[in-house]
């Protein structure tokens, strides 16, 4: 039994470098800058807002209560098996992730998280240390948008998820 489990690690293991090693030749770049310009073959922008549908989110001072509320039911139905607000679970904790991650980043990774985990340095950083890819929950982007409020919410200190 131990010999099996070790060996479906190691296979799995080997499958999230493979992916993470995947070919990127079929990306393209509008701004004229060949790949060799930046880093890892990513834009500025997709280096700061990840790469997905999500160019700019306009977030208002007031935390939205009713999009809190919704985005609490999607966190706790497609995230929370995951992800804790402060602490290291499945994944990484995301009470202050909008300490270090743009909203746009955050929304794509929701929306688009197989690409990110194939081309996002950053993310492929977190997949050496959690070991795990995010499944994509096929949200839309107004239930991203819901989640991010939930996380701008927590963010403040006044959210609280039930697991």
């Amino acid at each position: 039994m131990k010999r099996f489990l070790f060996s479906f690690s190691l296979l799995v293991m080997l499958s999230l470098v493979w992916a993470a090693c995947a070919d990127s030749s079929d990306r393209s770049f509008d701004d004229g800058a060949s790949p060799a310009d930046r880093a890892d073959g990513l834009s500025q922008s997709e280096i700061e807002k990840g790469i997905g549908p999500i160019e700019k989110v306009e977030l208002s001072a007031v935390i939205d209560t009713a999009l809190v509320s919704q985005g609490e039911a999607i966190f706790a139905v497609k995230c929370a098996a995951c992800h804790k607000l402060t602490e290291r679970y499945v994944g990484p904790p995301l009470g202050q992730v909008l300490d270090i991650r743009t909203p746009e980043f955050i929304m794509n990774m929701m929306l688009n998280p197989d690409e990110m985990a194939r081309q996002h340095p950053e993310v492929q950083a977190l997949l050496g240390q959690y070991f795990v890819p995010m499944p994509n929950q096929n949200l839309t982007e107004a239930d991203a948008r819901a989640v991010l409020e939930f996380l701008r919410d927590a963010y403040m200190g006044t959210s609280e998820v039930t697991p």
